[in-house]
């Protein structure tokens, strides 16, 4: 499945909750509906006072072409689609995004472990989006990060599901990837990952302990974004 991953900045002198409650009354009915959206989930964090986005989108298509049809390609913050929701949606997202401020990523999502069979709203969740060491091939970083780091992260105390997002487009791509981890328990998040502010984290055991001293062999630590939130599920195939 592919998918697009916004992470969203408000506008300035806008609040958080003014922000959410827009996005969710005024923006979402318009973006469930954009031609191709096969799923459409959203994440507000659980601390947006220390959150360093005030949410994400994310937007699965089935078929790649539709996605850049309908939001654009790879390395294009901005778009500029022609014809029915899509164009009303990015007409739209002017009234509430600070779009420039806007990270994204589209990519190839591999389930890696799923204890609640696809599932997901009401789950906590840590979303990191991972930027490769100085030095190191976007091919070399997806080798390491597919067959040495995530078998320790799938095994993280606590982790009922694990995806990671593959860019479609690695050269134009602002990320070389996304690991989403997700939980039923907020507090075995943060024992696991760290809170909200914390962009490091020390686990003291097992593999989160384990995986934490991996990411050092593949990742620029510093340059790694993340966001923890709940997940909302929004649209799902065959449900209007």
């Amino acid at each position: 499945m592919y998918k697009h991953v916004a992470l969203l900045v408000r506008q300035d002198g806008m609040s958080h909750e003014a922000f959410v409650d827009y996005w969710q009354t005024e923006h979402t009915p318009i973006a469930r509906e954009i031609d191709g959206v096969v799923r459409y989930q959203q994440v507000l964090p659980t601390e947006p006072d220390h959150a360093e986005f005030d949410g994400i989108a994310e937007l699965y298509f089935e078929d790649i072409e539709k996605l850049y049809d309908a939001l654009g390609s790879e390395g294009s913050r901005d778009y500029d689609p022609e014809k029915g929701k899509a164009r009303e949606a990015r007409e739209d997202v002017d009234n509430f995004l600070a779009i420039e401020e806007r990270p994204r990523v589209i990519g190839e999502e591999i389930v890696q472990k799923d204890e609640v069979d696809g599932d997901t709203d009401g789950l906590y969740k840590h979303s990191a989006f991972l930027v490769r060491k100085e030095g190191m091939s976007h091919e070399a970083f997806v080798d390491y990060w597919q067959t040495e780091h995530t078998p320790i992260a799938r095994e993280i105390d606590g982790v009922v599901k694990y995806n990671t997002v593959i860019p479609t487009d690695p050269d134009n791509a602002e990320f070389d990837g996304v690991a989403e981890l997700y939980f039923e328990d907020l507090e075995k998040l943060y024992d696991a990952l760290g809170s909200e502010g914390s962009r490091d984290y020390d686990p003291e055991k097992g593999k989160a302990r384990e995986a934490r001293e991996d990411v050092d062999n593949f990742l620029a630590i510093d340059e790694r974004p993340r966001l923890i939130g709940r997940e909302r599920l929004v649209k799902r195939e065959g449900e209007r």
